[in-house]
């Protein structure tokens, strides 16, 4: 089969399509002709030889997400059927023809959504739902704050918030991503400076006294730092990522007072049996969603698979507003 491989760490020029031996679906595990994937930061971080997949699974062959048909079923597996159109996580290996993946890791794609389209759904959306609601219990009415809300996760974000009764508003470094962010339904955004100095007004202005009831924290670092003070009484913290650093200091008294809850999570390095539960629970509370309209994936730009070395510059530029998909003819 034909893949994206890591060939050494380093820049996107070290990504080349070649040739790699097709996987075969073990025991509980289905393989799947894979016609679209997600690109993520993570891609950029395993290519960089910063972020390596979690042990046992394929190391120099990124993607964490795609879209495509059952083609076998391995040994024990009989949820799924040949021919059936899915799309799932994986710890590694999406950015191939094919890919052998466990049966839990794996949803239905909705009635007459393209491959595409499919592919944009499973990172962003299983995170927002499994960080705002499975984790921080979002509740009707709670004020929500998503930093870097421009991103894939982001925008995936207010709309999970909006349909389960969130207000959902957002921070990014400029004020284009925010006024695009309004057309999926963010309630008002503040553009922030490095340090977030702008933070603490908006939420008085946003909130009054009342403060974020949940904060989602994709970037870390200063950002993390700058949540705390706007935090509500019992508000939640769920930090997803720490792309602008990880060192950070808190002040641990805001914390008590609140009594607030810092959660740190991730997805890819879950036991399979922990993926099975979310993809559940995404299978009944998310899916019919997208059919029902409410959620809508947000897709930048697209490119074939022959194009990885682009489409992992573009992600590199901090230019896209929603998801890079790959094809994979």
């Amino acid at each position: 089969m034909k893949a994206a491989v890591i060939t050494k760490f380093g820049g996107p020029d070290v990504l080349a399509i070649q040739e790699a031996p097709t996987p075969q679906p073990g025991p509980g595990q289905v393989l799947v002709r894979v016609h679209a994937a997600g690109l993520n930061r993570a891609d950029l971080l395993q290519r960089q030889g910063k972020y390596p997949a979690p042990q046992g699974v394929v190391q120099n062959i990124p993607g964490l997400e795609f879209a495509g048909e059952v083609a076998e079923l391995g040994p024990g597996a009989t949820y799924w059927e040949k021919g059936d159109r899915v799309f799932g996580l994986i710890p590694g290996g999406a950015h191939a023809e094919y890919l052998a993946v466990e049966e839990g890791r794996l949803a239905a794609i909705p009635g007459g959504m393209d491959w595409v389209t499919a592919a944009a759904i499973p990172e962003v959306f299983i995170t927002a739902f499994d960080a705002l609601i499975s984790q921080a219990d979002m509740r009707n009415g709670d004020n929500v704050l998503i930093h870097a809300v421009g991103s894939g996760v982001g925008l995936a974000a207010v709309q999970i918030a909006r349909a389960f009764g969130g207000m959902p508003f957002g921070t990014s470094r400029t004020q284009d991503k925010i006024d695009r962010a309004k057309q999926y339904g963010l309630e008002a955004g503040c553009v922030v400076d490095p340090i977030l100095s702008q933070l603490e007004e908006f939420a008085k202005s946003k909130t009054g006294s009342r403060g974020f009831d949940v904060v989602l924290d994709l970037v870390g670092g200063p950002y993390l730092a700058a949540s705390v003070p706007v935090l509500a009484q019992k508000g939640r913290i769920m930090l997803i990522a720490t792309m602008a650093g990880n060192d950070v200091t808190l002040q641990l008294h805001q914390l008590l007072g609140k009594r607030a809850h810092l959660i740190g999570t991730i997805l890819r390095a879950r036991p399979v049996e922990e993926i099975a539960e979310v993809m559940r629970a995404v299978a009944e509370r998310v899916v019919p969603l997208f059919g029902a309209g409410k959620l809508r994936p947000v897709i930048d730009r697209i490119f074939t698979i022959s194009d990885i070395q682009a489409a992992h510059r573009y992600q590199e530029s901090n230019q896209s507003f929603g998801k890079i998909v790959l094809t994979i003819p």
